[in-house]
């Protein structure tokens, strides 16, 4: 059985973690909104900024959020312009969200900036420990038992 020490120290790397996670969230979320956008747009938009056209099935994976918010998220971001759905040529069962020339151009406009603001959030960190951390945190994820 663990030490009561190794017991203590694994439950304080779960609250820092979950802190650490809550504050840089709320920050990146701050700068998200400015551009008008809730969390789950801009992650599909950004999804699709830098994957390319995504069929409709696989975007709730690639960005963690149940399938059932996707036709939501699509729809709104569908009513403001920035991406169009598209039938598969070759399987009618599949549709691609894709952005639209005014979504590529507003990405292309905002992107950058959220990116700067990440890294101004993250300027706590160095390179190298940031290099580190995501490498850690991989670890830690991967080896999570189901």
């Amino acid at each position: 059985m663990e030490n009561r020490k190794e017991l203590d120290t694994a439950l304080k790397l779960f609250v820092v973690l979950s802190r650490a996670y809550r504050s840089v969230s709320d920050q990146a979320n701050k700068s998200i909104q400015s551009f008008g956008l809730n969390p789950t747009e801009f992650a599909v938009l950004e999804l699709l900024f830098n994957k390319g056209e995504t069929p409709l099935q696989q975007i709730g994976g690639k960005i963690l959020i149940a399938s059932g918010s996707i036709t939501y998220v699509v729809d709104k971001l569908e009513t403001k312009g920035l991406l169009v759905r598209r039938q598969c040529k070759k399987d009618r069962r599949v549709t691609y969200a894709a952005l639209t020339e005014s979504g590529t151009e507003f990405m292309e406009k905002i992107f950058p900036e959220h990116e700067q603001y990440i890294h101004e959030i993250e300027a706590s960190l160095s390179f190298e420990e940031k290099e580190q951390l995501i490498v850690l945190l991989k670890k830690l994820g991967h080896g999570v038992k189901s």
